[in-house]
């Protein structure tokens, strides 16, 4: 059976390679209101599922914090420390190659916050997703903070394309799942949502959903 996630690998990393800037070289807005919330909350130590090309991974550890940067595309990974360096804050970050999908390689309530922007929308199936979240949840210490986006069903690619089952759809070669309230409240087991925001990002744009949750 065909694996997706593997088969988006060689196209996540292509695209890496040749384009620098695919995913645009300013933080975004979400990451920036993350920022604010890890402030407040005294965070130090940030891991980042799903940096790209690490617009959001530079921000924050430009601003004080720790990031592991943990990512399947070396390509990606690549390019964020080459930044890291230059900016002088490549001690700040450390890259991780590896796929969510298995136990993320921290121990138990190593971390103060994690942060995902748009990785839990990509390929994965609600059943990986699921217990990737799981996973947050273990390394997250008391009190740990958990901010993702996601594309929504709000979305103009939602239904569009090649349909691969459990709302997820295929336009121009990636893959979204794509999140309704229904899911983002059934991934909140053992957390408290403290804000669900709305943002558009890009020329389509995108319609994101911003979930900001606490560890119980």
């Amino acid at each position: 059976m065909a694996d997706p996630i593997a088969d988006q690998l060689g196209k996540w990393s292509e695209t890496f390679a040749t384009r620098p800037d695919f995913l645009g070289s300013d933080a975004s807005e979400p990451g920036r209101a993350a920022l604010a919330r890890f402030a407040s909350d005294r965070v130090a130590d940030i891991v980042e599922l799903g940096p790209g090309q690490g617009r959001d991974t530079l921000l924050f550890a430009q601003h004080g914090h720790h990031v592991i940067a943990l990512d399947y595309a070396q390509a990606g990974l690549d390019q964020i420390m080459v930044k890291a360096e230059a900016m002088g804050v490549g001690s700040a970050v450390r890259t991780v190659v590896g796929d969510v999908r298995d136990p993320l390689p921290l121990p138990d309530a190593s971390v103060d916050a994690a942060y995902a922007h748009m990785l839990l929308c990509m390929a994965l199936t609600t059943a990986e997703i699921d217990g990737l979240v799981g996973e947050i949840r273990r390394v997250l210490g008391p009190g740990g903070l958990f901010v993702y986006t996601v594309r929504t069903k709000a979305d103009a690619h939602f239904g569009v394309g090649i349909d691969h089952g459990d709302d997820r759809w295929e336009t121009g070669g990636f893959i979204v799942h794509f999140f309704d309230r229904e899911l983002i409240d059934g991934l909140a087991k053992g957390f408290e949502i403290l804000e669900v925001a709305e943002y558009d990002e890009g020329r389509l744009p995108r319609h994101l959903a911003a979930v900001t949750m606490r560890k119980r």
